[in-house]
């Protein structure tokens, strides 16, 4: 809590008025034993009824005020708290943006979304009671001793007894709760997993009749979250019956004791009944502190959980003073070796190649042969292990990395449309692009035919993750979304692969007709693809077999000649 102090800043305020509301609340609790004290000692032994009434007002008087200073301090603790935790989950939201992709392999989704929900929440309920019943709980246990000590200071040292004992029954229960509380965490994380995996993959999971082993699945990890539950909370519930076992041989010794003290006239009724009181309002201060002691526990839990995402530095780093502007579009692989964070092994093994400005390469290989590796080191997804990357004559890390991905265009493997309206998803390009650019480039590749068609236009609806949409759609409109940015780069990833070959063979007479001057780096698993491409690189167990056009690959790489007759037998046997 305390690195993480400085996001309360914005709610300060709230968080000093929330703990001295608690305070005089407290001093309005306190106050009430000590007057019915005086109500049975004084008024009602005399039986002045004036001393009774005007005692009662005042009674009543402070309970008012207690509960107004309660109700405000409540206020103003909700406030800071969950003013906090949204503070918190801002910044790492912020934080995972600015993640690499290896930063993200890290981390899987389910972990994240738990970390930025659930984690967040905990947090923010931790600081609210810290904010109250971490403070009426020690200022009643105090103010109620003395007050009790006031009263009749040898029969207050039951609490040299109670006191320790029940400290030492909160410790033993809480050090056994501890690592359970962040178990719990984890679990929670594998339910979030098996909930976004099955939801993401619903119509594979309904289109294979797969859905009892889902639930199985669900069933398995859901049902270890409650035991886990269940586990810490079996610990906790013994703190309920041993703080009562306390309480009341603390009330039956001061009875005892009490009792013989107004016998003999030492002490007065009244004065006991306060008592009495006082010691219920410590023994109870004692079970808040370890109820907050436990939520604390949680806290630590999702704190320590959340701190792991703030303190994860980005594999990318920037230098002081970077290149704004691309000066041209080559592309320059120098020597390239690479390695994911963590492996051993290289996925990437000596590639060295040059593209000019304005040509298009072609990529091709078979699957796991480090292709989409390969591009993704050009907008710095990844950084090179060994050797460089240069783009317009200079290595990418030395580019402010906006000024880079703007002028690179990726279309990755996965293609992703965002609930909202066509142009909505087609601005996340340029969000100053007008309609006229958006059509543009929507014709470009080849989704006006399809979109011209709707009555609503770029209004058109789109679903979470363009489920309206068929593949090959959402293809094409992530090509334009790409191609929106006006780039000076831009890289298909296998981008093409639902689109049929017609369709694949206009987006390509297009792009070769309107993208003269940018340059082209088309992945695809179709030679069709890539055939009119002014090189083409064949990739081979992470390293470049061959590079050359159609016609010389097809008598020098075996490996291009293997794909080219397949495809070739494939389409004739069509």
């Amino acid at each position: 809590m305390k690195t993480l102090l400085p996001y309360m800043k914005k709610y300060r305020i709230f968080a000093i008025l929330s703990p001295i509301l608690m305070i005089l609340e407290v001093l309005a609790d306190i106050i009430i034993p000590y007057l019915m004290s005086k109500i049975v000692d004084v008024g009602i032994a005399n039986g002045d009824i004036d001393y009774i009434v005007k005692i009662g007002i005042i009674m009543i008087l402070s309970a008012l005020l207690g509960m107004a200073f309660g109700v405000m301090s409540a206020h103003a603790g909700a406030r800071a708290g969950y003013g906090f935790a949204a503070e918190i989950r801002k910044d790492v939201f912020r934080k995972v943006q600015d993640f690499s992709f290896a930063n993200l392999d890290k981390f899987s989704v389910s972990s994240l979304i738990t970390r930025l929900t659930n984690d967040c929440n905990t947090i923010g309920q931790v600081t609210m009671m810290s904010l109250r019943m971490a403070i009426r709980a020690p200022f009643l246990a105090l103010f109620a001793l003395i007050m009790a000590f006031n009263i009749n200071s040898s029969l207050a040292k039951v609490f040299m007894v109670a006191i320790p004992l029940t400290a030492f029954f909160i410790t033993i229960i809480l050090r056994k709760a501890r690592p359970l509380f962040k178990r719990l965490q984890t679990r929670v994380d594998r339910v979030n997993a098996a909930i976004q995996e099955n939801l993401t993959g619903i119509r594979v999971v309904k289109s294979f009749n797969r859905q009892e082993f889902e639930e199985e699945k669900f069933r398995k990890r859901n049902d270890s979250l409650r035991d886990t539950a269940l586990e810490a909370i079996s610990i906790v519930i013994f703190l309920m019956p041993i703080m009562n076992l306390i309480i009341y041989g603390t009330i039956i010794a001061v009875l005892w004791f009490g009792g013989q003290q107004v016998r003999i006239g030492s002490m007065g009724g009244g004065e006991l009944i306060s008592f009495i009181t006082y010691i219920t309002q410590v023994m109870m201060a004692l079970m808040l502190m370890s109820f907050f002691f436990m939520q604390l526990l949680r806290g630590i839990a999702s704190g320590s959980r959340i701190l792991e995402v703030l303190n994860t530095e980005s594999e990318i780093k920037e230098i002081d003073k970077p290149v704004k502007e691309l000066k041209d579009a080559s592309i320059v692989f120098d020597k390239v070796n690479f390695k994911y964070p963590g492996s051993k092994e290289f996925v990437l093994k000596d590639i060295n190649f040059k593209i000019e400005s304005g040509e298009t390469l072609g990529i091709i290989g078979s699957t796991g042969a480090s292709k989409s590796t390969l591009v993704q080191l050009i907008p710095r997804l990844y950084d090179v292990t060994e050797g460089r990357v240069m783009v317009g004559g200079r290595d990418v890390r030395e580019y402010d990395i906006k000024a880079l991905r703007d002028q690179v265009a990726f279309v990755l493997q996965k293609n992703t449309l965002f609930s909202g309206t066509l142009r909505e998803n087609m601005k996340w390009g340029n969000e100053n692009a007008s309609d006229e650019e958006i059509i543009r480039a929507l014709k470009q590749a080849q989704a006006w035919e399809f979109v011209s068609k709707y009555k609503d236009g770029l209004d058109h609806w789109v679903e979470q993750g363009g489920a309206n949409f068929s593949g090959g759609q959402k293809q094409r409109l992530c090509i334009a979304r790409a191609l929106v940015k006006s780039p000076k780069i831009i890289i298909l990833d296998d981008s093409t692969s639902a689109v049929d070959m017609t369709t694949d063979a206009r987006i390509q007479k297009s792009f070769k007709e309107e993208l003269q001057g940018v340059t082209k780096i088309i992945i695809a698993q179709r030679i069709s693809s890539i055939k009119m491409a002014d090189r083409i690189i064949v990739m081979h167990e992470g390293r470049i077999e061959s590079i050359g056009v159609h016609k010389e690959l097809l008598s020098k790489s075996p490996i291009y000649r293997e794909i080219y007759e397949s495809q070739e037998k494939g389409v004739i046997g069509g």
